[in-house]
């Protein structure tokens, strides 16, 4: 058999890998009700081992100096992928216990001798239950994880077991665009679109995969890289600092997309401009908290933007580029913010950024790793924080029989950001997820109430303005 060598780009990512700082994706599903661990193995061994790259694990050829590559881990065991917990009953209220429980798993590096991946079943949350998964950013980046988390769904509550295929694990399908992921891609493309928060606003190219080297992006991208790059580092804030081994997580509510919308119809820009409004806002009140100067700094948070073609957002690796985005702190006033950041978002249609800074990862895999990790070091000197943005799906979905009331995923940090922020709709829900490095930035809750604060400051400034107008 053929050995799968990593791509450039999943190379790359593999070489930041830092006990300290796993390159490692977390996420959270969380459900109504309890699960039936045996219909919930059997969902995963039919829809998620289907895909081969869960049954691999990493190996070097030259004795571990050569490229790595992808090779069957003959000693494949469900049973220490998918593991069972339960939540310590000392904490004020379940989905504190849930984020402790998250900020460890996400704190604990994967054990790089067994495939990259690991599913943990928390049992007694609330009434029902919730999975923390952990893969690693080498099997695939932040929009593929989501839709491979949603391909274990189902829309019907009833829909029958998944039955294993009677020749076994070793003759299913080994591509990772088998008929498996099809089917399941197929049932989830009338709701989903996995996309960066910026994606329309970026002016991608019809076909963005082609983009391979940076002799091939032309003087426009070169020119949009010479910017970037002359950019001066974010202040040092909270945010920012040498990166350290621990994590801690918290999210909000759920708010209604519906109310979103009626904000933005209300003042105009986009529903990512009133989201970016709102976090803007939330990071202001929470930098005031802690003694911060507010009233004349802009931050940049890294943007994560999807360079897969339209309908091929759950191909496993690494096809995503990156775009660095200001946030105006110093704007107390969050319609005076919504403005400049519509001002921002308008002004780089057309870049060259997203495909420039996935062309530039791509060449990193051929760079030895100490020229990696400085140059990743000083993209992430221009950034406090990492954002990613997911549109899911718009109807009710069930895992193994059990409704899904909501999903987050976090993407790592690099440098010296020490802040990964989500966001992710899901059935006429938008949440905020925060996962912060606990030596930087230590509540995140504080982040997430100022969220809510922000969004209901905008809601009091519409209805105060439409009385007005009465």
């Amino acid at each position: 058999m053929a050995r799968a060598y990593l791509s450039n780009v999943d190379a790359a990512l593999l070489q930041l890998d830092d006990p300290t700082n796993p390159m490692m994706i977390t996420g959270v599903m969380i459900f109504d009700s309890p699960i039936d661990l045996q219909r919930l193995k059997a969902t995963l061994e039919v829809r998620l081992l289907g895909m081969a790259r869960f049954r691999q694990r990493l190996a070097w050829s030259r004795r571990g100096m050569g490229k790595p590559y992808w090779q069957d881990d003959p000693g494949f065991n469900l049973d220490y992928h998918l593991q069972r917990a339960r939540l310590g009953a000392s904490v004020s209220s379940d989905q504190v216990a849930l984020q402790e429980a998250v900020s460890l798993l996400a704190s604990t590096p994967l054990d790089s001798s067994r495939p990259l991946w690991q599913f943990h079943l928390i049992e007694n949350y609330g009434e029902g239950c919730a999975i923390v998964g952990r893969l690693h950013h080498a099997i695939a980046d932040g929009v593929a994880l989501v839709h491979v988390l949603l391909s274990l769904t189902d829309s019907d509550p009833d829909a029958p077991w998944p039955v294993v295929p009677l020749d076994g694990l070793n003759q299913r399908e080994s591509n990772e665009q088998g008929p498996l992921l099809r089917s399941a891609r197929s049932r989830l493309d009338a709701t989903i679109e996995a996309a960066g928060i910026m994606r329309q606003g970026v002016g991608l190219l019809r076909h963005p995969s082609l983009l391979l080297d940076m002799g091939r992006l032309g003087k426009n991208a070169v020119a949009d890289l010479g910017r970037f790059l002359l950019l001066e580092p974010d202040p040092d804030t909270v945010l920012r600092g040498e990166l350290g081994g621990n994590k801690c997580a918290a999210w909000s509510a759920g708010v209604p997309l519906d109310d979103i919308k009626a904000i933005q119809r209300a003042i105009g820009g986009t529903v990512n401009d009133v989201l970016l409004t709102v976090i803007t806002g939330a990071l202001r009140r929470y930098l005031e908290e802690q003694g911060e100067p507010v009233d004349s700094i802009s931050l940049r948070v890294a943007i994560p933007v999807n360079m897969r073609p339209s309908g091929n957002e759950s191909e496993l690796g690494n096809r995503v580029g990156v775009i660095f985005v200001p946030l105006p702190i110093s704007i107390a006033d969050p319609v005076c913010r919504l403005g400049e950041i519509v001002r921002h978002v308008n002004g780089r249609k057309g870049s060259w950024e997203a495909p420039v800074f996935f062309a530039a990862l791509n060449a990193l895999g051929r760079a030895p790793a100490q020229i990696t990790n400085k140059l990743v070091n000083t993209f992430g000197t221009r950034a406090s924080a990492v954002m990613t943005n997911v549109i899911g799906p718009k109807e009710q979905l069930y895992l193994a029989g059990s409704p899904l009331a909501a999903i987050m995923a976090w993407v790592p940090t690099t440098g010296r950001m020490g802040i990964g922020m989500s966001v992710l709709s899901y059935a006429g829900n938008v949440r905020l997820g925060i996962l912060t490095d606990e030596g930087l930035a230590t509540n995140p809750e504080a982040i997430i109430a100022g969220f809510h604060a922000e969004f209901e400051a905008l809601q009091d400034r519409i209805s105060a303005s439409q009385s007005y107008d009465h």
